[in-house]
């Protein structure tokens, strides 16, 4: 809500010099304190505030201790130097001392991906699609002109591509590399990054490749770097290994520098947890882990120093940036590793994160662009120098109708 300069005159008149005398005879017009909400002039001495009382009221003006005392002009005067209310007055002085600032070239977009010729709704994530590959390069080309300018692609394969060792993830006509060269052909100045992980390509729903129930780290390594390639060959400018296995960064970098492929960035996931909040996720690739759980490979929930040694090996390993998912119920680790490490830090605000937000919304019980933005601006303030988002393109919209940027 906007105060109108009426009521700031006002309010500068009545401890700026102004005589007593002069004092009694200001005013304030009745539309400037509309605007501000209140309904009448307050008497700023505040002696008859209670006397129709029909009980007896303190007086913190009074006493030989006075919690509160008077001004040169009598008004109750709280004596704080320092008034942290001053730099929010206006929207003007709050913009200009803002320390915090999101703009859509902080995020990353997720887009899901599937091999058909049509869209289809996410029932757990309102508002987001499986994208066919026109309408992703459409949604692209909007993002882009709306400021955001990075994006990561996450595909539905069909089952039947879907073995143990995840072949079909460095397959070069696989969807993700045929979408990966229509990004680059249609907007080249677009930044496009790729999960580096065999749980889509897996018939265990693993982020690795499954023998006697036990993920096998080093020979999922393996088809992590023969994917990253690819992927580096397809066009990618960033890939981003999700799997969290020991070493793959290190195996993964030295994969892509042999290549020729020095330019392309890795984003690790550093500090992925075994979180609760990735179900709405699962449902848009359709990769629920087929037995048991994940926590034999992503961290513990209850763990925040076993992060750090993580983004020691990480970025011992040739990591270029460094990843804390899932964000909001992790903003103390993404300032751990904000403070810990000079990489650029990012947050997942993940897809259980934005689906209570959703829910939320349909009941009425929260205003969706002001949560929105105010927890975009959390992950900013913990630390976070990128953003991927669910909202990266609606957040843009948002941003831009504020004048934001």
């Amino acid at each position: 809500m906007k105060i109108s300069f009426a009521l700031l005159a006002t309010a500068a008149t009545l401890t700026h010099g102004f005589s007593p005398a002069a004092h009694s005879r200001l005013t304030v017009s009745s539309s400037s304190l509309s605007a501000a909400g209140n309904t009448d002039p307050v008497d700023r001495s505040m002696k008859d505030t209670d006397a129709n009382l029909s009980y007896p009221a303190f007086d913190p003006t009074s006493g030989a201790s006075p919690a509160i005392s008077r001004n040169n002009h009598d008004g109750v005067w709280v004596q704080q130097r320092p008034r942290p209310r001053r730099n929010r007055k206006s929207e003007g002085v709050r913009a200009m001392v803002r320390e915090t600032i999101v703009t859509p070239a902080n995020f990353i977009y997720p887009l899901f991906i599937h091999d058909v010729d049509y869209c289809q709704d996410i029932i757990s994530m309102p508002g987001c699609q499986r994208h066919s590959l026109d309408s992703m390069l459409r949604e692209v080309g909007e993002a882009l002109e709306l400021g955001v300018r990075s994006f990561v692609l996450f595909p539905k394969v069909d089952d039947n591509l879907k073995t143990n060792l995840a072949c079909e993830a460095y397959n070069p006509d696989g969807i993700v590399h045929r979408a990966i060269r229509m990004i680059k052909s249609k907007h080249p100045e677009a930044v496009v990054c790729t999960d580096v992980a065999l749980d889509p390509y897996s018939d265990q729903g693993h982020d690795g490749v499954v023998e006697n129930g036990e993920i096998l780290n080093d020979v999922t390594v393996n088809q992590l770097c023969k994917q990253a390639v690819s992927q580096a060959r397809a066009g990618a400018d960033i890939v981003a290994p999700s799997d969290m296995q020991d070493g793959r960064v290190k195996a993964i970098r030295d994969a892509l520098d042999s290549e020729g492929f020095t330019n392309v960035s890795i984003l690790s996931y550093t500090a992925k947890y075994a979180s609760a909040y990735y179900g709405p996720f699962r449902d848009a690739l359709d990769s629920h882990p087929g037995f048991g759980d994940k926590k034999t490979y992503q961290q513990d929930p209850a763990n925040g120093r076993e992060a750090l040694l993580e983004a020691a090996l990480d970025a011992a390993e040739g990591a270029d940036m460094l990843m804390v998912k899932p964000g909001m119920p992790y903003l103390d680790i993404i300032r751990r590793l904000k403070d810990y490490s000079n990489l650029p830090i990012a947050a997942y605000h993940v897809s259980g994160e934005y689906a209570m937000i959703k829910a939320a919304v349909e009941k009425g019980w929260l205003n969706e662009k002001d949560v929105v933005l105010e927890t975009l601006t959390c992950f900013r303030r913990a630390g976070a120098d990128v953003i991927l988002t669910y909202y990266a393109k609606q957040a843009a919209i948002w941003m831009k109708e504020d004048g934001l940027y």
